[in-house]
């Protein structure tokens, strides 16, 4: 039997979890495996890029792409989780003007330091952080570097809320964005509304509705919104294969040589410590690293 694999780039609505839209599709659909890049929270909205079958083994490629997040934050309110689920922990009277808002912007760019919510995944001491934070345990979440690339200042109508469009990579929240540039205002500050809109090729545009691909009728892969698993990988270096000898032997996890591979007039520098794709048409068979005259297979997904 024949294992079906791809993408599909749902939007997701607020009020469900990630981890419960992925429940929703493989029941609808009785599929054996299938996987997100790039975790919404509930109060979120916007793409959520979905794999299926062995094309999960690709997600991690995914969550390196660049994001695009329209939203809004509340001043004068910090909440237990940076965002309007929690409780209010602290107040200020100080509004940012949006002068100083812009300025502020304008400074955080490039690579900043950062720490997650604790109402958030990352790991402590081997415990998701949110389950420590649900048990009102002490804890702290450790700092890491995160990148901004831009951001500006959306309208909005509200009261004391202000809305910002940011373009950010791998690891960034914006729940905590909101939070430390409340600090550094001089106020405080939680995420009000939030919205992703990019997720390297996957866009709002060419998104589906999870309501609407749970209410089709035809089968999930003759369902037209299913993108091959190659197409969706932006910027990397892919190769193809044709010979079905070639394609047995990768399979079986075996290494082949360079002399099978069609390089497509693309440069090839073996020196390089690149991971490389092979491909078949528009499916990615395998991907790993060249070793002199041989290319050795990391994942298999054949």
């Amino acid at each position: 039997m024949i294992e079906h694999s791809g993408w599909i780039n749902i939007y997701k609505p607020i009020n469900i979890s990630s981890f419960s839209v992925i429940k929703k599709i493989k029941k609808k659909f009785n599929l054996k495996k299938i996987g997100h890049a790039g975790t919404l929270d509930p109060l979120a909205e916007g793409v959520l890029p979905i794999a299926i079958g062995k094309t999960t083994k690709l997600i991690q490629f995914i969550n390196k792409e660049i994001k695009d997040y329209e939203f809004e934050i509340k001043w004068g309110e910090q909440t237990s989780t940076d965002d309007r689920e929690g409780e209010i922990i602290a107040k200020s009277d100080y509004i940012p003007s949006k002068i100083e808002i812009k300025k502020a912007l304008n400074l955080f760019v490039g690579d900043i330091k950062q720490a997650p919510p604790k109402a958030s995944a990352v790991k402590i001491n081997g415990k998701r952080a949110y389950s420590l934070f649900r048990k009102n345990q002490e804890f702290q979440t450790n700092e890491k570097i995160v990148k901004i690339y831009q951001s500006k200042i959306i309208e909005s109508q509200k009261k004391n809320i202000t809305g910002i469009k940011i373009k950010c990579g791998k690891g960034f929240y914006i729940r905590s964005f909101a939070r430390d540039l409340g600090i550094f205002l001089k106020t405080k500050g939680h995420v009000f509304s939030l919205k992703r809109t990019n997720v390297g090729k996957f866009n709002e545009k060419n998104s589906i509705l999870l309501d609407d691909l749970l209410k089709i009728r035809q089968t999930l892969f003759e369902f037209k919104g299913i993108q091959s698993s190659a197409s969706m990988l932006d910027d990397i270096l892919a190769y193809e294969i044709e010979d079905k000898k070639v394609i047995k032997e990768l399979s079986n996890g075996k290494s082949v040589k360079i002399e099978s591979i069609q390089f497509d007039d693309l440069p090839l520098n073996l020196s390089t410590d690149k991971i490389i794709f092979l491909k078949n048409k528009k499916n990615i068979l395998t991907y790993g690293k060249f070793s002199g005259n041989l290319f050795k297979p990391i994942k298999v997904l054949i």
